[in-house]
């Protein structure tokens, strides 16, 4: 993979990185987050709900991030691009359409 394509991705994964972090501080996770919910609210079946709906999403965010973290480590280590399974380089395509990817395409496919 040229150096300019590294360069570009390695921006969109510290791009990925920051939105991903501003939105577990809204869902309050993470440093620096509040969110509350109303204890005397009259229904809290709808405040166990709503807080299984923000630990769900919660989770999924926090997954995305450490991919994303995963990745940038991986930059560092000059491993960037190469699958987790096989060891075979990942796409340019793939990475691309998702620069976290941690595996090739074949592999991937296989893990579901």
């Amino acid at each position: 993979m040229s150096e300019p394509t590294n360069a570009s991705l390695r921006a969109q994964l510290n791009d990925e990185r920051n939105r991903l972090a501003d939105q577990l501080r809204q869902l309050g996770r993470g440093p620096g987050a509040e969110l509350d919910f109303d204890e005397g609210f009259a229904d809290t079946g709808q405040v166990t709900a709503e807080r299984g709906e923000v630990d769900a999403l919660a989770g999924t965010l926090l997954e995305a991030l450490q991919d994303v973290d995963g990745a940038l480590v991986k930059f560092d280590a000059g491993t960037y691009g190469r699958c987790e399974d096989c060891g075979e380089p990942i796409g340019d395509a793939r990475l691309e359409a998702m620069p976290a990817a941690r595996f090739c395409m074949h592999c991937a496919s296989t893990r579901r």
